[in-house]
């Protein structure tokens, strides 16, 4: 959970990966019970929460932000094949426009990609091209931290993502959430609580593995705490809340509906996760997940085969699993795809792509403008930035269209989640 301080107390060793420590901080309570932890620095953006029109709740969207972490290559996934200069700079790992599930004259989706092609055609599938950060910047950390704060000019340090859950009331425990790792995302920093887990099942007391147990374990560690500093007490609370949730949730094996099947992979069970606690209906506004080795310097592959096609064909088969699982439900869930820089458009002698600028968005909903959309700059010499796919789209303008469109943000919260940002929404969903 993000916390705004770390005092310390005194706790047992009792708890989840490996505790064994007498004296522990907040955080350290928090990651011994399971949940990942980080530490907000209070900024200028932290207190000007008291400013933010919050309302009575969360009513829009479960939003769900995919980061395809190493530097996607959107080129690659959803590639401008009727772009004269595409096969000519990339003469060994290009798509065939004749292999190609042709989106529109000028764009083809990757065939590895084709369990998405039902969610294209009907009407629950968009992209977003030629999309990035202002500016470039090609360095992983840097762009990353960049992309997951959101606020360049401003010393904020809190993350987009925690100023979006900020304009409304805090929700519970699973409000935001991020799975698959309990290491949790610069976008979720700052004094809001988060959830960070590898799993549901994952997510308990080591020492408590029956009702009986967990009993135990709660009634100890609410006494424990019955004297504690505020602060302290509301934490414990909130953790205990929240693993006799997830206890509830794991005690029966899940089963996705409609027939989904999801692939056997970290980003499939992550999905998977993601549904169950969309449909358990715990009150989760945020879910995050990382999904991490695009960084192809060399080896991408051909179109049936190699690292590009394996990593494509999984993203594809868990997206689509998750849209079939949620069925309606998708009405009101909107994931979107964001990456810290796109590759050169030029392939390198070992058959890769270095680091890049302009990249792809992928929009998956309910409530989505089916079409690729942005303003295509062209892959001519002239119109490249240092070798580049030049960035026409603020990524920040689709995910400030998210914010309006599904969870009703207005534009003077749009300024709070994104400060010094000025650029309109594209259009990308709809009310």
């Amino acid at each position: 959970m993000t916390l705004m301080n770390d005092p310390t107390t005194t706790l047992p060793s009792c708890c989840d990966e490996g505790a064994r420590a007498s004296t522990i901080t907040r955080r350290s309570l928090l990651k011994a019970l399971g949940i990942g932890a980080a530490v907000a620095t209070v900024s200028p953006m932290v207190n000007m929460r008291a400013a933010f029109a919050a309302d009575a709740g969360w009513t829009g969207d479960t939003i769900v932000i995919l980061s395809l972490r190493g530097g996607f290559d959107g080129l690659s996934a959803v590639a401008p094949i009727g772009d004269p200069a595409y096969a000519t700079n990339r003469p060994s790992i290009a798509v065939p426009s004749s292999a190609a599930f042709q989106l529109d004259p000028m764009f083809g989706m990757h065939p590895s990609l084709s369990s998405l092609q039902p969610l294209w055609s009907g009407g629950k599938l968009a992209f977003v091209h030629a999309a990035g950060l202002p500016a470039p910047n090609r360095s992983h950390f840097a762009a990353m931290d960049e992309l997951e704060r959101a606020a360049p000019g401003t010393s904020a340090r809190t993350g987009w993502l925690d100023r979006t859950i900020g304009l409304h009331t805090a929700g519970g425990p699973f409000g935001a959430v991020q799975l698959g790792s309990t290491d949790i995302p610069e976008s979720l920093a700052g004094p809001w609580p988060v959830l960070g887990m590898s799993s549901i099942d994952s997510f308990s007391l080591s020492a408590a593995g029956d009702t009986a147990s967990r009993a135990r374990w709660s009634t100890a560690l609410n006494a424990l705490h019955n004297h504690a500093p505020a602060e302290l007490a509301d934490t414990a609370a909130t953790t205990l809340s929240a693993l006799d949730t997830a206890a509830t949730l794991a005690a029966g094996t899940y089963v996705a509906d409609n027939g989904a099947t999801y692939p056997s992979s970290n980003l499939g069970d992550a999905l998977k996760n993601a549904a169950q606690l969309i449909k358990a209906n715990v009150g989760t506004r945020v879910i995050t997940i990382d999904e991490g080795d695009w960084d192809m310097h060399s080896g991408l592959g051909s179109v049936d085969n190699g690292w590009m096609h394996n990593n494509l064909t999984n993203l594809g088969d868990a997206l689509a699993a998750f849209a079939t699982d949620l069925g309606t439900g998708m009405d009101s869930v909107t994931l979107v795809t964001i990456s810290e820089f796109g590759r050169r458009v030029q392939e390198n002698e070992s058959g890769g792509v270095d680091h890049g600028w302009g990249n792809l968005m992928m929009v998956l909903g309910g409530h989505v403008n089916t079409a690729v959309h942005g303003t295509w700059p062209t892959l001519a010499d002239t119109a490249l930035t240092d070798g580049d796919l030049t960035a026409t789209t603020d990524y920040r303008a689709v995910l400030a269209d998210v914010l309006v469109n599904r969870t009703g943000a207005s534009s003077a919260q749009i300024q709070d989640v994104f400060p010094n940002y000025n650029g309109t929404t594209l259009g990308v969903t709809t009310v």
